[in-house]
Formats: C-alpha cells, structure tokens, sequence
C-alpha cells in the first residue's frame, strides 16, 4: 500500500467499481461526453428545505485530481488491471465542465445540486469522492441552518470536533455551519484554513487541577486577561456564580473583566435564570451566558420561547454527527451520454433525463416555488446552477466562504414562514416538473420499451 497518501487528494479514495467501469469503458471505446447530476431523491421527514455547501472542496478535488507514482505501483502490483488502463490512469485530468448552487443556495428534493459534463470515464471516476464531499458539507449545513433559525441572535459556537467522525469531517463541519450562520467554531484549524473565528473557555479538568475554584479561577484571567469566560458548573453552578460576583471588583480593577460564564450540565435553563439572577444582583449585567452540553436546535427553539437567559450556545454532537438524521439519500447518476438523454426507472430510484436546471420564482421577496425543466429551456425565475468550470478550469473565481455565508443569510429570511419552522411544513415547498422534462422522460421510456423488445 502506498506509504505517503493524502486521503483528501487520493484519488485512490473511491469505490473499486469506479474503476472496474473505467476499465471497461477503456475497453469498450466508451469516451462521448457524459453528464452526471448529484441531486437529494427526497427530503428527511425532518427537514423542510437543504443548503448547498462544499462546492469549494469539490472543485479544489476536480483541479488536483490524479494519482501518484505510488499508487499507480500500487495499481499494477495489486494485478487487477491490464497496463493499457494503468497508463490511462496516470495521464488522468478532470478536463470537464462543472455547473454548480452556488455555496449557501437552499434547495429541495429532486434538484441537481451539481451537473459534472465529461468524457463518460471522467465523468464515473469522480463519483465517489464529490458525493463524499457535497453530502457531508450539505449534511452539517442544513443542520446547523435549522439551529440558526431556531435561535434567531443567539451566539451559536461549533463544539463538535472530538465527536466528528474524523478529523476532515471535523474541519468541514465547522465550515458548514459557519457557512449557515453559527458565530463561530472552538476548531482551531477552522481559523488559518478558512478564516472563520475560533472561541474557547476552559475544561473542568482545569478547575479540578486547582485546590479551589477561585484559584482556578485567578489563574485563568491572568492567561486570558481580554476574553475571561469562566465554566462555573464544575462543583454546585450557583455557588460559584456567587463566587464570579465576589471576585468580579478585584478582576475589574486589575484589567481583567468577566465576559462570561458556562454551564455544561444539569437542567441549563432553570441553572441560567437563578445564574442570571445572581449576576444581575451582583451588577453584573453585562456579563453573558453561555451554555453547552447535549444541546440540539429543538432545545435551542424550547429557550427560546420560554425565554430563558442563556445568550449563546456551544452545540457539539448534534452538529457534527446531525444525530436526529445522520445521512441523506442523494444520488449522481448518468441523465445524459454520447448527445442522448438517460433515465433510471428503477422503483422508488426513477431519475429525470437529461441535463437539466432549476427556476426560482418569487412573491414579494419570498420563495414562491420552483421549476424543474431542461437546462436548454427558457422558464420564468431565476436560474440557480451556474457555470463554475469549462474544459477543466474555473470560469472564474469562487465566491468567498463570507460571500456564501451572506447568501444563505438571504436565503433563509427568503423562505416561507412555514418552512422555517422545526416541524415537517405542511404543504411542502413546490418543486415541479415541466412539460418538455415530463415529455422527454415518456419519450425516453418509449425508446428504453422499444430497444428491450427488439430482437438483438
């Protein structure tokens, strides 16, 4: 097995018959253009509308894809490929084009998030890892979109590394939410690779490490003079709110105000309000809480209505494992190949043929329905798969991940009321088909009858 292999760049990270296929393709002469969409076949029962996300990885991936001079050795001593398909694959280049929702785009069941067009080879050789990375991001984006509408100007931090599953999913899980509105991440590489601002407070191993809290406490708002939030639920969370009041003058004095406290535990809203009600006593207004453990965005909208005192919340393994629904059922499958359209009629797995686009129409600033046609019709709305590469290269660049989080933020204020809410919305959002995509999937299954009845 190759020694030195980047499992976000390998191309190596795919399914085997990805590359079975590209051999026979190579063996068949199978080389036209061939155009692939990644689409969600249907919404989670729980969730009322999806947001685009992971663009920014998948055409990083596209440009950078090839295999190295290990894993090809790797490729011709494993012996499961003739030489002629080895040195296909070492001159592999993504030489395609890419039309794309631009990062931040909500969007619903049916509707192709991503078209890839290119040689069929190509095309195939890229599944594995561009679903691998849009449904992920996709994934943690619409979560964290739901907490951000169940708790509208609250501070929401991402505290879910040590349960992602992985250290990539970790750093794309605070990418996604961040995109989809959170303040920020406690993920420390989030910063230098994606500029997104990191927070942290203090463990209660730290407390424990100490003979007292108030030592603990003292220690940590020398080292931490400008952001001092302390976590006060480590032994009994009123008395120390008590003892945050008590040490707050001599703190002040020496240039160290309490920002903040923590609670991690127990019942969080009756602990905020006696905690709030400690602090204010103590005329410590000015002074937030904060509050982490076990939390998801039903909680956050429970606080919320009941008016509980917390300002902002740290949401760990609900956000990077999405708990309540931990995987989408989306699919990039073949809808067009050599100029002809393609159709899957599978039960419950039918696909539309040919590459096709999505309109969005608006009343009054609000997302009034969508329409689901060819990309080579002309329908009312605003078109929202957009050219982001032709021939292998960007058409230009990226829109920034501030640019995308500032569209989903419009996005979201754009959707119906009623699919805001947590609850299934009742009607769905409209997606419908039009008549030239309705009639090119009969004329296709016509053609498909009619070639399965002919004699061969």
């Amino acid at each position: 097995m190759p020694t030195r292999i980047d499992p976000a760049r390998s191309l190596l990270l795919t399914d085997l018959y990805e590359l079975t296929m590209l051999d026979a393709y190579r063996r068949e002469g199978m080389e036209a253009p061939a155009s692939f969409e990644l689409f969600v076949r249907k919404l989670p029962p729980c969730r009322n509308f999806l947001v685009a996300a992971g663009l920014q990885q998948l055409v990083d991936f596209l440009e950078n894809a090839r295999f190295t001079e290990e894993e090809l050795a790797w490729l011709r001593d494993s012996g499961r490929f003739p030489a002629e398909t080895i040195e296909r694959l070492a001159a592999f280049r993504f030489t395609g084009d890419l039309d794309a929702m631009p990062e931040g785009t909500i969007f619903f069941a049916d509707e192709p998030v991503v078209r890839v067009t290119a040689p069929l080879p190509e095309a195939q050789l890229v599944e594995s890892r561009l679903i691998n990375i849009l449904h992920f991001e996709i994934l943690i984006a619409s979560k964290a979109a739901r907490m951000v509408l169940a708790a509208p100007g609250k501070i929401l931090l991402d505290f879910g590394l040590r349960r992602a599953h992985g250290a990539e999913a970790g750093l794309l899980a605070a990418r996604a939410a961040y995109l989809a509105g959170f303040t920020g991440t406690a993920t420390v590489p989030a910063d230098p690779f994606f500029g997104i601002p990191i927070y942290g407070t203090m463990a209660h191993s730290f407390v424990q490490a100490f003979e007292s809290e108030c030592e603990a406490f003292t220690a940590f708002a020398r080292s931490r003079p400008k952001a001092l939030i302390l976590l006060i639920d480590t032994y009994d969370t009123e008395a120390a709110a008590r003892l945050v009041v008590a040490m707050a003058p001599e703190l002040e004095a020496r240039g160290t105000p309490v920002q903040g406290v923590r609670i991690d535990s127990g019942d969080l809203a009756a602990h905020a309000r006696a905690v709030r009600a400690i602090l204010d006593e103590g005329g410590l207004r000015q002074v937030k809480i904060f509050a982490s453990g076990g939390l998801d965005e039903t909680i956050l909208a429970r606080h919320v209505a009941e008016g509980v005192p917390i300002d902002g919340y740290g949401i760990g393994t609900s956000l990077t494992t999405s708990t309540d629904w931990p995987a989408l059922d989306c699919a990039y499958k073949l809808v067009a190949y050599a100029g002809e359209p393609r159709r899957k009629r599978s039960e419950g797995k039918a696909t539309w043929p040919g590459a096709k686009q999505v309109w969005r129409c608006y009343e009054g600033g609000i997302m009034a329905g969508d329409r689901l046609g060819l990309a080579e019709e002309r329908q009312e709305g605003e078109p929202l798969l957009v050219p982001v590469m032709r021939g292998g290269q960007r058409v230009g660049p990226l829109p920034s991940l501030a640019e995308a989080r500032e569209r989903c933020a419009r996005e979201l204020v754009a959707l119906p009321e009623r699919l805001q809410r947590l609850e299934p919305a009742d009607p769905p959002y409209p997606v419908e088909p039009s008549a030239a995509l309705i009639a090119l999937a009969e004329a296709c299954d016509r053609r498909q009858r009619a070639r399965a009845e002919s004699p061969r």
